[in-house]
């Protein structure tokens, strides 16, 4: 779902042909127009692997917030229009003048999957908890003043400063602030007790995670619109299969195995075209890969080292070896594109240099011993491993020793939590509209663990602005910060291959897939 602002616009960059266009068109579609009304019936959905845990809160995975979303409901969500919504909340907060108190009232009525209402002590456990694991969540906790139930159905948040990017914090999928029974509240979680529209029922590693309908589920009266509004479990279950290898997930999308297939490689599409059971769709503008750094520990914890890991980069080569076809990606050193109001060309100059030579001088000047970059990376993501192997030829030609390391993605995802056990990793985001959810990075708690003066200041200045003209200036001091002291890399912008059954009815396109609203044709 790309923001109307944005999507005429990226739409014309991305379509080099009609079928291309055609294909990328269903975003179009008001999702309202595509609700489908058959109930029953089980679709399989092949995923690229393993998710790491069920905890919603546990990791900003994509992978793992397509799944849990089904499961957990938020406060608020975002419609198709990525404003801000009210989901398990009953409207939108009340905000004090001072902008530094929230209160926000409950839907009544809202059943959890164990059969108990939500009431205001739920939500306050859950968004503690939330607070205390996620990295989003715990960069809120140092703005927090209170969070406290006034009667059942009353949440209040009171802040030590105005923060402009609260709600829509709280409103996002990856690393979600689901809202869970207090009494199952634990680290691990042994229960995963929500309110969404599907209950888990059971996961075998390796096989498939099977969730069910909940017919007691709470649905908002509103239509639905993105994420918001009415949410209906037509299906009678949904099974997520991990696919790790991404041609086995095309061949099933074509045999009809497969309902759903997400994150297929580009050069499927010629082969997905055309066929009358299988629609390919084409997301533009989905997301972006990036690099993320470990600036805590190890090499990378020397600055003139990331400068010069930075410059030794051809961004050309990088996304060219991931996506291949250039109607699938594109180079952009700013974060977000021309037409929005956080558009900066800041720090710019230091995008796509791919310099061998400059590169080699700076890590002379940094005193660069010869240590080798741990670098980790996942075929289950096919244009992740690509990329690696680009990067890790440029950063040879510029003097780096290179320690490539291939693993499954749930081995990322736990070994990028431990700063002693990597030095770089390849993984990507979804597009969103407020840059306080973009790289987790931006906060001081996820891997990489960025923090510094430089960055405390810029973002410190943009978080408490509230006018959005003024944040939109103030997030290029964000921008430049970034491309100066490089806790990430953004290599640039592409666009997404998934495919559908004919059958699957009511699916929108979206940056974390969902299978609410949608039905199997009998």
């Amino acid at each position: 779902m790309i923001p109307n602002r944005f999507r005429r616009s990226l739409l014309r960059n991305a379509c080099a042909s009609v079928a291309f266009c055609a294909a990328a068109g269903t975003l179009l579609t008001p999702i309202s127009a595509l609700a489908a009304s058959a109930r029953g019936g089980t679709a399989n959905l092949a995923m690229v692997g393993e998710i790491l845990s069920l905890d919603p809160m546990l990791t900003s995975s994509i992978l793992t917030a397509t799944i849990t979303q089904h499961i957990y409901e938020p406060l608020f969500t975002f419609d198709s229009k990525w404003n801000v919504a009210p989901m398990l909340a009953e409207a939108l907060p009340n905000i004090s003048k001072d902008g530094l108190v929230y209160t926000i009232a409950l839907r009544h009525g809202v059943k959890f999957h164990n059969g108990k209402e939500m009431k205001s002590d739920d939500v306050v456990a859950s968004l503690k908890r939330w607070m205390e694991m996620a990295p989003r969540g715990k960069t809120l906790a140092t703005e927090l003043k209170a969070i406290e139930a006034k009667g059942p159905y009353t949440v209040v948040i009171s802040l030590k400063h105005p923060s402009a990017p609260l709600l829509a914090q709280l409103a996002l999928p990856s690393g979600l602030a689901g809202i869970m029974p207090k009494e199952v509240i634990a680290n691990p979680l042994k229960e995963y007790v929500g309110t969404g529209p599907y209950k888990f029922k059971e996961r075998k590693p390796d096989q498939y995670l099977l969730l069910v309908r909940f017919d007691q589920y709470s649905a908002r009266k509103e239509p639905a619109d993105g994420y918001a509004g009415k949410r209906e479990a037509l299906l009678d279950e949904l099974r997520f299969v991990p696919v790790p290898n991404a041609n086995t997930r095309v061949e099933g999308a074509l045999s009809g195995q497969y309902q759903f297939a997400d994150l297929l490689p580009v050069e499927a599409y010629k082969r997905l075209e055309n066929k009358p059971n299988v629609t390919p769709i084409i997301t533009p503008q989905y997301g972006y890969p990036y690099l993320v750094l470990n600036t805590k520990q190890g090499v990378m914890a020397n600055l003139g080292v990331r400068q010069a890991f930075q410059d030794a980069l051809s961004n050309t080569e990088m996304m060219t070896a991931g996506y291949g076809d250039k109607r699938f990606f594109s180079l952009e050193a700013n974060h977000y594109p021309k037409g929005s109001p956080f558009y900066s060309t800041a720090g710019a100059e230091h995008y796509n240099q791919g310099s061998a030579k400059k590169a080699a001088a700076e890590l002379a000047a940094a005193k660069y011993t010869g240590a080798p970059i741990r670098l980790l990376t996942s075929q289950q993501y096919d244009f992740h491993y690509r990329i690696a192997l680009v990067m890790a030829e440029n950063l040879k030609q510029a003097g780096f020793k290179v320690d490539l390391q291939v693993v499954d993605w749930a081995t990322l995802l736990q070994r990028r939590n431990d700063p002693a056990l990597w030095d770089v990793y390849v993984t990507h985001a979804t597009f969103v509209p407020e840059p306080m959810l973009l790289p987790p990075q931006l906060g001081d708690n996820a891997p990489g663990w960025w923090k510094t003066p430089a960055k405390d200041a810029a973002l410190t200045a943009f978080n408490t602005e509230t006018d959005p003209v003024k944040r939109g200036a103030l997030w290029g001091q964000v921008q430049s910060v970034v491309y100066t002291e490089v806790p990430y890399m953004r290599l640039g912008n592409f666009n997404t291959l998934t495919a559908k059954s004919s059958k699957l009815e009511g699916y929108m396109p979206s940056e974390w897939p969902s299978f609410w609203n949608v039905s199997l044709k009998k």
